[in-house]
């Protein structure tokens, strides 16, 4: 499988507004919330919404009055040609699919992980989480956050003091920086929460390993990576059902 760049994040907002309009939570005439809302329930910048609005809007599905709102004109096409959101569908199949052998493989090797750190983690080990956790905490550079949390999973496979472990974790630092966004985006999509909750997650898997309590920490992991992948699973589920319709 060739590799697919990780999607931009108004690419999730497009994506989800339209299956809204396929759905019928979304119908011709209704008002979508304000950019602000938006911005607040997808956990993206307004930027953000504006660019996903906007290639909604040169689709012909939205008419965005200025200063007055923004109006669904249209539904996407099912039987038509092919469209922009036709070959994001495409692309985004694939890299479900990808993305879904990824999280199979992290949950294997990360729960593992978790239980082998909490008994053999330092307090030097503790000292580098918190730092990583204030920096996922007062950063408002998206980019920035990911990083700090690729970092955070990595950090735990060195706490386990297991050279071989760590080997496995950084041959898959490049897939991992590569579809962070993804999954953030994924885990935002199946909790419909903020970047607080997410914070909260981490903060439960490190406070396991800081309490040397192992099979908490492996239960946490687990919870943590299961979330990405049910929403994956039920979108495949929904865009099927969208397909035959």
């Amino acid at each position: 499988m060739t590799n697919q760049r990780p999607l931009k994040q108004y690419e999730w907002v497009m994506n989800d507004l339209k299956e809204q309009m396929l759905d019928g939570r979304l119908a011709p005439g209704d008002r979508l919330a304000s950019v602000v809302d938006l911005a607040a329930r997808y956990n993206v910048g307004r930027s953000t919404i504006r660019e996903a609005l906007s290639a909604l809007k040169a689709m012909g599905l939205l008419h965005i009055k200025q200063g007055g709102g923004t109006f669904v004109i249209a539904v996407p096409s099912e039987g038509g040609p092919v469209h922009p959101m036709q070959r994001y569908d495409d692309l985004w199949e694939g890299r479900a699919a990808s993305l879904r052998h990824l999280l199979e493989v992290r949950r294997v090797l990360e729960t593992g992980c978790a239980a082998l750190a909490a008994q053999h983690r330092t307090e030097a080990d503790l000292t580098v989480f918190g730092q990583l956790l204030e920096e996922m905490k007062n950063s408002d550079d998206e980019h920035f956050i990911e990083q700090a949390d690729v970092k955070f999973h990595q950090q735990i496979a060195a706490a386990t003091r297991n050279p071989l472990l760590l080997e496995l974790m950084e041959s898959l630092s490049s897939q991992l920086h590569e579809n962070m966004k993804d999954m953030r985006a994924l885990w935002f999509y199946a909790e419909r929460s903020s970047a607080e909750r997410l914070l909260q997650e981490h903060n439960r898997i490190y406070e396991a390993i800081a309490s040397r309590d192992a099979k908490e920490a492996s239960a946490r992991m687990d919870v943590h990576i299961s979330k990405v992948e049910q929403v994956l699973n039920e979108k495949k589920a929904g865009d099927r059902h969208l397909r035959m319709r």
